[in-house]
């Protein structure tokens, strides 16, 4: 079972993030995240002093950030998955939207060891043991499956089976969990090829360099219907583990790692996030499971 998207389909989710765009903005009155004002009852006002600006957070993501985790390459708007959690975090922890610095870097530059001039950081990093001798976390924010993409009458097109992927090539970001699933989940017979960003990987897809990528589902359904001519996702690898798991990254022992996973874990009480998810996310939905 394939899943193919049109442009039109963009077109539709286009039309839909317009409509909602007057309640995501950061400078909106009514705020990306229904609770991103009030602080949480474990947020201190000593908090702010925490930082590494007093009084600012600064929030790191990727540089270019991609939809839907940030709309148009712009986490200031509040728009887009990432961008929505990050401002209700701060939120959560007492800043205003206006006290929010953006930084950019690279997926590597986050989770090296060493001293941070951001406070947290979130382009879609996995929680991982590995990484976690390196970084800090927070509690999730967000559970995803890795997905197989690739575009119509590609030589893995008609795939429904991890079997049917095996003599595949497939790229994947270098640093990211793809990279180990496509080794312990898929096997393939030829090790796929790693780009340093998913945008080197799409233009290799379509200049049929990989047969197919494997990214987190959300990126997959934006892949497939805004980048690629005649995407196709062939469906998600099964996770016994029950998916990947997102959290913020922060400096390894940073005094702000508590407070922020105490605003996380506020932001899944109230709802907050799994509002923003189906804001942002809601087409990452009736994807098959490749067994």
């Amino acid at each position: 079972m394939t899943r193919l998207f049109t442009r039109a389909a963009t077109a539709a989710l286009a039309a839909l993030t317009l409509a909602l765009a007057a309640c995501s903005s950061p400078t909106s009155t009514t705020s990306a995240s229904p609770s991103a004002g009030t602080p949480s009852a474990s947020a201190s006002v000593d908090v702010k002093t925490l930082t590494v600006t007093p009084g600012k957070l600064t929030i790191a993501t990727g540089q270019p950030a991609y939809s839907p985790w940030v709309e148009n390459d712009k986490p200031e708007s509040g728009e887009g998955f990432e961008a929505a959690v990050a401002y209700a975090v701060a939120g959560k922890l007492g800043f205003t939207n206006a006290d929010v610095v953006w930084k950019r870097t690279t997926f590597d530059q986050a989770i090296a060891p060493g001293a941070k001039d951001w406070d947290f950081n979130l382009q879609q990093f996995s929680i991982t043991d590995e990484r976690k001798k390196a970084v800090d976390f927070s509690t999730p924010y967000y559970t995803t499956t890795q997905t197989v993409v690739t575009y119509k009458g590609s030589k893995i097109a008609a795939v429904n089976s991890v079997a049917g992927l095996k003599d595949a090539l497939l790229g994947v970001q270098i640093g990211t969990t793809s990279q180990a699933d496509v080794t312990n989940l898929i096997a393939p017979t030829t090790q796929p090829k790693v780009f340093n960003t998913n945008e080197d990987a799409v233009q290799a897809l379509k200049n049929k360099q990989v047969d197919g990528l494997v990214v987190d589902l959300p990126t997959a359904l934006y892949m497939a219907a805004a980048q690629l001519d005649d995407g196709v996702i062939i469906g998600q690898l099964a996770d016994n583990s029950g998916g990947d798991e997102f959290g913020l990254v922060l400096q390894r022992g940073s005094k702000l790692t508590a407070p922020v996973s105490a605003a996380v874990d506020a932001l899944r009480t109230d709802g907050t996030l799994a509002a923003l998810e189906k804001k942002w996310l809601s087409e990452s939905i009736d994807v098959p499971v490749l067994q």
